[in-house]
């Protein structure tokens, strides 16, 4: 199980004959550059090479008429003013002689990517292709696609493999129209695209492009777009469409060389299992695209009980301004830390992270000898310790630490915390006696602090609470997820009861933890699993997993010794960059859940600006 890299050299052939600034954009520069910089990056070495095939003529048939696939392959023998003229029927397309031979290219690398996948060849992939496909439709060509890839390679999935679900999610600066159309009415195809539309002032211009698009007959609510109206969004907005629109609902452009070889690169870094880099900058969307967002989360309400639990009530508002509106904070009640810990974080975000790029190999640390884990390739199981001097140093102000199993512990849990500040490890999992779980946290964050790490997550689950010890500074946010009342006693402590149903849970994470991790952009996160923490493999692996994403891959899991082989061994697989397992079906959050998120949302709103997923209106 790998990663596959579908590619084909010939797929550079066609390219545009004539002078037409409209196209000249689509050329043969946008594989080569992409392929140049995968392989700069070492990344192409570290793929399963897979040269592409044609499509046949029957699959193409899959979502094409039989009229135009003729049209396309007559191309072949035409000359330069009989292409032009045939181009110009269409909205901004060329046709080249090579154009049948590399468009049935681009359709067999989907196919063959699709097979590879859900025969267990390979875990994930990419198909680099030329042309594109999302904007070509069932008896037309358009916006330089041909024929329309995806959606092929989705018709194909359902007929050969017998998928009934299928998630298309198209990230481009244009809307992927073709798609749309051809499965506007089919709810086993869920079509999620977000695209530059500026009102209907950008192309293709079309009023179904907007948020209202939610499919038809039984496709309702199976379309869902997500309009950007002003140019410029930045990493907060995508994350902020992420969390509060594509994920909720999952569960269940212009051509710039540099840039896209840039993305296809951390796309496939991405699907090797490496942890992406943190996103720069502040983590604030602008009132442009909360607009968008929410209007699209209301239009898709009816459809999806996902949403139907929050305020999704579509705003009316006039065009936004460019750049994101600002309130100050106002004070959280009953905090210890209001104005002087915003202002901390605010100076604490201006400083310089830990940006090192860790090596794909997390480390497990248990300190019982006779426990054998079947681990991925790449993941060590540690051995090493701090040295004991400097351990008993960290022990001794805690009373819980002083027996020989947990001072054992503490010196692995201190070794392999240095090794993933320092870039030796990206991640990793320390075993603690439960009588010693909440001193070895509280060692593990001031050891954290210490060692250089700016900013420190915490995400403790059960009997966890603050370390009486450490100062409110700002430079530690501390969510606790156990079953007490929903709490925020500062924007830095959080507590919220654990959510019983796995929508409830999938709403806390992509409401709440997630929000707030991606605001506080932490150099370290530690998840730890306490006493009585309540959660199941599957939910703590997706937890984790997705923690893996705020801060750079750095994630530090703490469990008790007397927790199963197995959990340790899920946790090492998704650290490593596996899927987590499934959490089984879906069941919407409880009234009471939502109602402790709602709370929340709304005292911490105001401080942590990802929270929000609609516009404010100013009095």
């Amino acid at each position: 199980m790998g990663t596959a890299l579908v590619y084909h050299e010939d797929m550079t052939a066609t390219r545009l004959l004539w002078d037409d600034p409209e196209c000249e954009i689509e050329r043969p520069e946008r594989l080569t550059a992409a392929l140049d910089r995968l392989r700069k990056c070492g990344l192409e070495q570290r793929c399963l090479r897979l040269s592409a095939r044609e499509a046949s003529e029957e699959e193409l048939g899959l979502v094409h008429s039989p009229e135009y696939v003729s049209l396309v392959r007559e191309t072949q023998v035409l000359g330069k003013e009989e292409l032009q003229v045939l181009s110009g029927q269409f909205d901004a397309i060329y046709f080249h002689p090579s154009t049948f031979h590399c468009a049935r290219l681009a359709v067999g690398a989907a196919l063959q990517l699709v097979d590879a996948v859900l025969t267990g060849v390979v875990q994930n992939g990419l198909a680099l292709v030329r042309p594109p496909g999302h904007h070509s439709q069932r008896a037309a060509a358009n916006g330089f696609c041909v024929f329309n890839n995806v959606a092929i390679a989705a018709v194909h999935a359902k007929q050969k493999h017998g998928l009934h679900r299928i998630l298309i999610v198209d990230w481009d600066v244009h809307h992927g129209q073709g798609i749309q159309y051809l499965f506007e009415d089919d709810p086993s195809i869920l079509y999620f695209s977000w695209h530059r539309y500026e009102h209907g002032r950008f192309w293709p211009f079309l009023r179904e492009s907007d948020a209202d698009a939610v499919g038809r007959g039984q496709g309702l609510g199976f379309t869902v777009n997500l309009p950007w109206n002003q140019v410029g969004m930045g990493n907060a907005d995508y994350v902020a469409a992420f969390l509060h629109l594509l994920l909720p609902l999952a569960f269940e452009g212009g051509y710039h060389l540099e840039s896209l070889a840039e993305s296809v690169c951390m796309t496939v870094q991405t699907l090797l299992g490496d942890p992406a880099p943190p996103l720069p900058g502040p983590m604030v969307p602008c009132q442009s695209a909360l607009e968008s967002i929410q209007s699209a989360r209301a239009a898709q309400a009816p459809h999806w009980r996902s949403l139907q639990l929050q305020d999704v009530t579509p705003v009316l508002t006039s065009p936004s301004t460019h750049s994101p509106v600002g309130r100050p904070p106002p004070l959280l009640p009953g905090g210890p830390v209001c104005k002087t810990a915003a202002s901390a974080l605010s100076s604490l975000l201006d400083q310089p992270c830990l940006h090192p790029a860790p090596p794909v190999c997390p480390a497990v640390a248990l300190t019982a000898p006779d426990i054998t884990l079947v681990l991925p390739p790449d993941v060590t199981q540690q051995e090493g310790s701090a040295l004991n001097e400097e351990t008993q140093a960290w022990a001794r102000p805690h009373e819980s630490l002083a027996q020989d199993e947990a001072l054992t512990a503490l010196g692995k849990l201190l070794y392999l915390l240095d090794g993933v500040l320092d870039g030796q490890v990206s991640s990793g999992i320390v075993a603690t006696p439960p009588s010693a779980a909440a001193a070895t946290l509280d060692v593990a964050i001031q050891r954290g602090l210490s060692h250089g790490a700016q900013r420190l997550l915490c995400v403790a689950l059960g009997q966890l609470d603050w370390p009486p010890d450490l100062v409110h500074d700002g430079r530690i946010l501390w969510l606790n997820i156990r079953g007490k009342e929903a709490a925020a006693l500062s924007m830095f402590q959080v507590s919220t009861p654990l959510p019983v149903l796995t929508g409830g849970f999938l709403s806390c994470i992509l409401g709440l933890v997630l929000p707030l991790a991606y605001s506080f952009q932490p150099d370290l996160v530690l998840v730890a699993l306490g006493p009585a923490h309540g959660l199941q493999g599957p939910h703590a692996a997706l937890l984790t997993s997705m923690l893996r994403g705020p801060a750079g891959g750095r994630v530090l899991a703490l469990l008790e010794e007397d927790s199963t082989p197995q959990l340790a061994e899920i946790l090492a697989r998704v650290l490593h960059g596996e899927a987590p397992p499934s959490l089984g079906p879906y069941s919407v959050a409880s009234p009471e859940d939502a109602q402790a998120l709602m709370y929340l949302r709304g005292q911490l709103e105001p401080q942590w600006k990802m929270l929000q997923c609609r516009p404010h209106l100013e009095a």
